[in-house]
C-alpha cells in the first residue's frame, strides 16, 4: 500500500514544524500559479478558469500518489501548446466540442501514463534522447513566445508553425493598437526587471530577505492587479484593448470526460507525445531536486501519480498538466517538505477561483501573454547546440534538426521527428561498435588499445576487444572486420574475441559469431573467448556454439596470453617487474 500510496510514508512523521514549512510555500506557490493557470489556459485555447480549474485537484491527487517531496503539478506551456495544437485541428476555439476534446485529451494521456507506470514501462520515455528534448522544449519556447507577440501588439495573428505565425504578424502590422502596444510592453520590462533586479532592490531598501523573496515572486500578480485596474479606470476596453471578460465564479463541477471513442482515436497519438513529454519533464525536475535533498523518486510510481493526476484534471474539467520547472523549483526554495504543500496550494486556488474571479473581467490578455513569456524565456537555450555540436556531432545534429522542424512543421511534428531521428542515430552509432586489437601493457596484466598505448602482442596471436553489446544492426559489421584483420594478418593462428563490455548476443550476433568460427576454422585459425560476462555465458550454452568451438574461453585475457603465448606473456610481466624493483634500490 505504501508503493502505491507514498501519503502513508511521509504522513507517519508530520509535523507542525512541517505543516508551517508547507503553508509557507503554498501560499508562494499560490501567487506565482495564479497567473501562470490563467494564462496558460489562454496558450492552449481555452477560457481563462479552466486553468484554474487543471490548478486544484491534480495537486490534491498528487499529494497521494506522488513520490516527490516538492514536484509542483498543473499546467505548463510546453503541454499547453501541446494541447493547442491537437484539439485545434478538431474544433474551433471557443466551442464546446474544442472545450471536450481538451477535456478528453487529458484524460486519455492520463490512462495513457497510469497504464505504463502500472505495468513499469517508464523505460519509454528514454527514447527521446536529452539532445532532443532539449530541441524540442527550445523550439517549444520560440513559438509560444512568437504566438503571444500578437495580444502585445493587439493584432490578431494565428499559426501552428514560426513562419506561419511571422508571416500573419507581418501582414497585420498596420491594426497595432497603441494602447495595447504600451500596456504590454510595460509588463514585459517589469517582469523582467522584477525577475533580475526586484530582489536586489529590496534588500538594498532593509526589507528582511525572506519577505523579498516572497514579493519577488509576486511580481506577476502586482503586474495582473496594476494592468487591470489601468484597464478599468482609464476605460482602455473602448480603446480596443483586449480583455479576459467575465470569468465564472465558483469551483469546477466533477463530470466524465467525452467517451467518445472515434474522438480518442484522433487524439490518440498527440495523448501519447503529451503523455512521454510530459513525464520526461516531470521526472527530471523531481529527480533532480530530490538530488539536492538525498531523497527518492521512484519513476514508475511517478508514472501512477502523473497519470492520475492529468485523470483528476479532466474529471474538474481541466487540460494535460505535468511537473512544472519554474513552479517546482520556487515549492523547493520556499520550503516545502511534504506533497502537502500541493494541497494547500490547491485550496489557495480553489479560494482564488471562489472570491477573486470577478475581479479578473478587466484583466488585459497583453498582461497574460507578457507572463507566458517570461515563463518560456528560461526554456530557450540555443547555446546548447554549440555545446552538443562540441561534444557530439551526431546529438548537435539531432538537436537541431529536432528544432528546425519544430519550428518549420508544428509541435508534433517535430517531437515524432525526433525521436525518429533519435532512434535512426542510436542504431547507426550501434552499427558500428568500437572494436580494438589489444595487446599486453608491460609489467602488468592489463590489455588495452594498441593504437593508445605502448603494448606488447604476440605474432601468431590477435585479440580484438569488443565494446559493444552484439545484435542484429552490427553483427555483420564484427564479421567484416575479423576477415580484414584474418587477411591482413598472415601469422596469426589464435584469434582472442574479448568480450568485457558485452552484454548481450541476440540471435543475429550468434549467427555472425558461427559464421566467424567457420571461416576461421577454414583459415586454420583457432577462435577463442575471454572476459565472457555470466548472463552471456549463459545464453551462449543454450546454443550449440561452445560445442563448436574450436579454442577455449578464458576468465580473463592475462590467462588466454598465458596459454597461448606463455613465454612471452611471463617474459613481458617478469621483466618489467623486475626493472622496477631495481630502480626502486
Amino acid at each position: 500500500m505504501r508503493h502505491y500510496f507514498p501519503i502513508l510514508d511521509w504522513s507517519k512523521a508530520y509535523s507542525r514544524e512541517t505543516l508551517t514549512s508547507d503553508l509557507v510555500a503554498a501560499l508562494i506557490v499560490t501567487i506565482m500559479l495564479i497567473p501562470q493557470s490563467l494564462a496558460y489556459a489562454l496558450l492552449a485555447g481555452l477560457p481563462p478558469e479552466v486553468g484554474l480549474y487543471a490548478s486544484i485537484l491534480p495537486l490534491v491527487v498528487y499529494a497521494v500518489f506522488g513520490t516527490s517531496r516538492t514536484l509542483a503539478v498543473g499546467p505548463v506551456a510546453v503541454a499547453s501548446l501541446m494541447t493547442a495544437a491537437a484539439v485545434g485541428k478538431l474544433a474551433a476555439q471557443g466551442t464546446p466540442e474544442y472545450y471536450g476534446a481538451a477535456i478528453a485529451l487529458a484524460f486519455l494521456s492520463g490512462l495513457m501514463l497510469l497504464a505504463m507506470g502500472l505495468l513499469r514501462l517508464g523505460f519509454v520515455a528514454n527514447f527521446l534522447s536529452h539532445p532532443v528534448i532539449s530541441g524540442f522544449v527550445t523550439a517549444s519556447g520560440i513559438i509560444i513566445a512568437a504566438g503571444q507577440i500578437p495580444h502585445l501588439l493587439g493584432i490578431r495573428a494565428k499559426g501552428e508553425t514560426l513562419p506561419d505565425l511571422l508571416h500573419e504578424i507581418w501582414i497585420n502590422l498596420n491594426d497595432i493598437n497603441i494602447f495595447t502596444l504600451v500596456l504590454g510592453a510595460s509588463t514585459v520590462c517589469f517582469l523582467f526587471w522584477s525577475r533580475t533586479n526586484l530582489k536586489d532592490f529590496l534588500l538594498s531598501r532593509k526589507v528582511r530577505p525572506g519577505l523579498a523573496t516572497v514579493l519577488t515572486r509576486a511580481a506577476p500578480v502586482a503586474a495582473v492587479v496594476i494592468t487591470t485596474l489601468a484597464t478599468a479606470i482609464f476605460g482602455l476596453k473602448a480603446r480596443g484593448v483586449a480583455i479576459v471578460g467575465t470569468v465564472p465564479q465558483g469551483l469546477p463541477t466533477p463530470s466524465l470526460p467525452p467517451l467518445d471513442l472515434q474522438l480518442w482515436s484522433q487524439i490518440a497519438v498527440p495523448a501519447l507525445l503529451i503523455a512521454i513529454v510530459g513525464y520526461v519533464e516531470t521526472i527530471s525536475v523531481a529527480q533532480t531536486l530530490a538530488a539536492k535533498r538525498r531523497q527518492r523518486i521512484d519513476p514508475d510510481q511517478e508514472l501512477v501519480a502523473l497519470g492520475a493526476c492529468n485523470i483528476g484534471s479532466a474529471f474538474a474539467g481541466g487540460f494535460p498538466v505535468t511537473g512544472g520547472f519554474s513552479r517546482s523549483v520556487v515549492n523547493f526554495d520556499a520550503g516545502a517538505q511534504t506533497p502537502a504543500a500541493g494541497a494547500y496550494t490547491a485550496v489557495g486556488m480553489a479560494l482564488a477561483t471562489v472570491f477573486l474571479t470577478p475581479l479578473l473581467f478587466f484583466l488585459p490578455k497583453a498582461t497574460l501573454a507578457a507572463t507566458i513569456i517570461l515563463a518560456v524565456l528560461t526554456l530557450v537555450d540555443l547555446g546548447a547546440i554549440r555545446r552538443t555540436f562540441a561534444y557530439s556531432r551526431a546529438d548537435g545534429a539531432a538537436m537541431a534538426a529536432t528544432i528546425l522542424v519544430t519550428l518549420a512543421m508544428g509541435v508534433e511534428t517535430g517531437i515524432l521527428a525526433g525521436v525518429a531521428l533519435s532512434l535512426f542515430l542510436h542504431l547507426y552509432r550501434t552499427s558500428r561498435p568500437h572494436v580494438a586489437v589489444v595487446g599486453q601493457v608491460p609489467g602488468t596484466e592489463h590489455f588495452r588499445n594498441v593504437e593508445r598505448h605502448n603494448v606488447i602482442t604476440a605474432p601468431d596471436v590477435l585479440t580484438v576487444r569488443v565494446d559493444e553489446s552484439l545484435y542484429f544492426p552490427n553483427a555483420r559489421f564484427l564479421e567484416d572486420y575479423i576477415q580484414d584483420q584474418i587477411a591482413e594478418n598472415k601469422a596469426v593462428r589464435h584469434l582472442v574475441l574479448m568480450f568485457p563490455a558485452v552484454n548481450d548476443v541476440d540471435s543475429s550476433a550468434l549467427e555472425s559469431l558461427e559464421a566467424i568460427l567457420h571461416m576461421l576454422e577454414a583459415s586454420g585459425v583457432t577462435l577463442h573467448l575471454s572476459e565472457v560476462k555470466g548472463p552471456v555465458m549463459d545464453r551462449l550454452r543454450r546454443s550449440h556454439f561452445l560445442d563448436a568451438l574450436t579454442g577455449q574461453v578464458f576468465l580473463t585475457q592475462y590467462d588466454a596470453m598465458l596459454h597461448l603465448a606463455p613465454a612471452l606473456t611471463a617474459k613481458t610481466l617478469a621483466a618489467s617487474r623486475r626493472e622496477t624493483s631495481r630502480n626502486g634500490a
